[in-house]
Parts: structure tokens; sequence; C-alpha cells
């Protein structure tokens, strides 16, 4: 008789008999049965060798590049022979599109092997025909069981190797379906083994949960080098990748693609598709110097205040921190003297972008002040800076950076925190308003509308 155990879906925890909460990470209703697997001899590898760190010959590991520049940044400047990446998303957002256009530009420089567990090889080919693909030396290979999969990878020796998806491979060695916590942890470790034992550079692709989570055990992302997260609205065409975790490069870093009927293509001036087109000024809008990874953008920032309808004002933040918006009207009540308390305010990031940095908080409140008086704020105005709950203007890391893009792409004005002001010379064509309090950053409004 098959021994079962039950498996935590959020850490990977065992139990011997179910339970309300997980003993290993305490979170409530994840344990799922599972059948065990079976027990197998551990063989002693050979050891390495204990040596102090000064010891230890530092080397800079080659990259290979993917073909698209926006990948590349995101990755740190390539794909690292011997990494393992993990590329999660909604379905039918262009993960498979994007890897496909990867692996076949590739192929014509290294070995490639994309392996298909979601769809046939007529499927994929029919993918690749559509994208213009079906010349690329590709080896394409349809399968889901990892013994399998292990023989073609010895028998290919590829350089790079997609894995799509992690959730419908399984092992013969573990009696549980594909995609259960258990054959995924199994088989996500021992891709990832063989991928550092021979130096093959392997892609998983991960599925989400509804909440937008990676599907499966919590340890499958501390297992790999580096997670990815695709995002972006279906019903629109352009689509973000995120580094949430990369040891090689940068985390938080931001790509950003356009979906074309020849695939994804990289955007050159992103900044472009989070600035609404107004033909005029419009009251509500502000434009927040922003920082995603490395990269500098500028995106719109948009408040509506109107007559609460209720007894309790509504308060909704769309690709901003909700926590802060209730922070922030406080602060401007408390020290700017303007009130909110019966207004429904509702905030939005143009373009689908999220920004979790606090230094969206300035033009936050001077899209929401311009909202509450229904005034536009000036043509080519842009802000950025920390408000703190005393009131105070608080400096943006690299704030320099930030106004350099402005500059490039035409503004005329920024209210920028006092810290953030250049000690010598400025930037042409654009006119710096440093201030320390946010009574001094209405002070500069009233003062630019004349």
């Amino acid at each position: 008789m098959a021994r079962s155990t039950f498996v935590c879906s959020a850490c990977g925890g065992q139990s011997a008999k179910w339970l309300g909460r997980c003993p290993h990470c305490e979170a409530w209703n994840t344990l799922q049965e599972s059948a065990a697997a079976p027990r197998r001899s551990a063989a002693l590898a050979p050891s390495s060798p204990v040596q102090t760190l000064g010891a230890v010959r530092a080397q800079q590991l080659p990259q290979l590049p993917s073909g698209i520049a926006e990948l590349d940044r995101v990755l740190g400047g390539g794909l690292v022979p011997g990494s393992v990446v993990l590329l999660g998303g909604d379905p039918g957002i262009g993960k498979s599109t994007l890897l496909l256009q990867v692996l076949a530009d590739l192929a014509g420089r290294e070995t490639a092997l994309y392996v298909s567990g979601e769809e046939s090889a007529a499927q994929v080919g029919l993918r690749a025909q559509r994208l213009g693909l079906r010349d690329s030396p590709l080896r394409l290979l349809a399968e889901t069981q990892l013994e399998r999969i292990a023989g073609a990878l010895d028998a290919e020796r590829p350089r790079v190797c997609v894995i799509d998806s992690i959730q419908t491979v399984y092992t013969e060695t573990i009696g549980s379906a594909p995609g259960s916590v258990a054959q995924v942890r199994e088989c996500a470790a021992q891709l990832t083994r063989r991928a550092k034992t021979v130096g093959t550079c392997m892609i998983l692709v991960g599925h989400v949960t509804k909440e937008g989570a990676l599907a499966g055990p919590r340890v499958l992302e501390h297992m790999v080098d580096t997670v990815l997260y695709f995002e972006g609205d279906t019903h629109s065409s352009y689509r973000l990748i995120r580094a949430i975790k990369n040891r090689y490069g940068a985390v938080n870093e931001l790509g950003v693609f356009a979906m074309t009927e020849r695939g994804l293509r990289g955007v050159a001036n992103p900044s472009a598709i989070f600035l609404s087109q107004h033909g005029a000024p419009v009251a509500g809008s502000c434009v927040l110097a922003t920082l995603e990874g490395s990269r500098p953008l500028l995106v719109e920032v948009q408040a509506l205040a109107d007559t609460a309808a209720a007894p309790s004002p509504r308060r909704l933040s769309v690709g901003l921190e909700p926590a802060r918006l209730a922070m922030l009207l406080a602060v401007l009540h408390r020290h700017a003297g303007i009130g909110c308390g019966d207004q429904d305010v509702f905030v939005n990031a143009v373009g689908g972008v999220r920004i979790t940095e606090p230094a969206a908080d300035l033009a936050v409140l001077l899209a929401i002040h311009s909202s509450l008086k229904n005034r536009a704020l000036p043509h080519g105005l842009l802000a950025f800076g920390e408000v703190g709950l005393a009131g105070e203007i608080r400096p943006a890391p690299r704030g320099q950076e930030r106004l350099r893009e402005a500059a490039k792409l035409g503004f005329s004005a920024a209210i920028i925190p006092a810290a953030n002001a250049p000690k010598a010379g400025g930037f042409d064509g654009l006119e710096l308003h440093p201030v320390q309090r946010i009574e001094q950053a209405l002070d500069v409004l009233r003062a630019l509308h004349g």
C-alpha cells in the first residue's frame, strides 16, 4: 500500500497527517495530500576543499546575449551558462512567444533546445511560422517526463534550454500528479543540479495563481538564480518584465516590450507609453520622474477628487502604494490646510506600471491638489520627492538621472527636493524649483500659475 504524506503548498514542508496550519511556515489550509517519494540511498559526492576567502579566485562569468536588448537589461547583461531562470506570468501574456524568439535567435550561434510540455510540436511550429522563425535551426522536444528530458539533454548538450512549463513536468519516482508540490520541487531540483553540473542555462516557465504569485512551492524561487515576472494587461499591446531576484544583476530592473504581429519587440523609449497625450493640460495630472532598477522613467500620475456620496469617502489607488494614500491626504490637511474629508479620492499610474518607491509622494499630492482646485498644472512640469509626516520633502535617490531624463524629453520645469538640487550648473531648458516642505511646493505652483 502506497504511503501518503501531506505537503505545504507555500513552503514545501511535509507532515505525516493533515493539519489546518502548516507546522513549518504557519500558513493556514495549505497542506495537500501527496504520495510519499520512495527513499533512495544517499551517495556521497566528492566534497570541495575548505579554503580561505582570500584564496578564492573571483572571475567574471561570461554571458550570452539573448538578442533582445530589453531582456538583457533585466537579466543583467545576458544569459549566464549554468544559471537557472524562472519566468512567471499570466496565461496568454507572451511567455512562450518571447522565449521562442530568444531561442530561435540563439540557435544560429549556440546549441539551443526548446522543451514544450503544454503544446505539441505542431502547435509550436505554427507559432514559429506566425513569427517568421521556421528557418531557425532550433531543436524542439515535446515531452513532459523528466527522465526523457534528461536523456535529450545528455544527447543534445545545449547551451540554453527552455522548459515550458515546469508544472507539466513529472518524474516516475514520485507517484503524485504533475503540478503537485512534490513533483514541481523534485523536477526543478533535478533540472537545477543538471544545469549547474554541465553548464547549461536553464529557463523554466512557471504558472501563476489568481493572486499573481508563482504556483508551486515557495522553495522553487529559492532554488533558481533569477526570478522574472511578466506583467501587463492582456488588452494592451505593452508588456513588462520585472526582475524580482537576480544573482547576476540588479533586482527590480524593468524591461518594456510591445506585442506585434511578429512577436514581442523591445520599446526604445518607454517613458512615452507612460505619458498620456493630452491636447491641453488637464486638472488632476502630474508627471513623475521615477526609477525602475537602473532606468529613469517618466510616468503620468492622475488623481480624481469628487464629492463623496456615502458617509465614508473612498480611497482607491491603482499602480501606487494604497497604504500611503491616506497618509498623504492627512499630511495635505495638517500642513497645507487642504482637507479631503468629504471627497472620494482616486489615484492611478498611467500605462499599467506599478510604482513602489516613496519618491512618488510629491507628484501624487500635486495631482490631488490640482483635481481639488480643478486647475491644471503648468505644461511641461514634473515632480518627485518623498513626503514625510511632518510635511518635509525628503530627497530621492539618483535625482540627477531623473532630471537628465526629463530634460531629454523636453520638460521645462521641475519641483524637486532641495537636497536633490545640483550643486553647480543645471540642465538646459529645465527650470528647477527646490523645496523643503509641502507648503513651499504649493507656493511654487501658485507662482507658476501667476
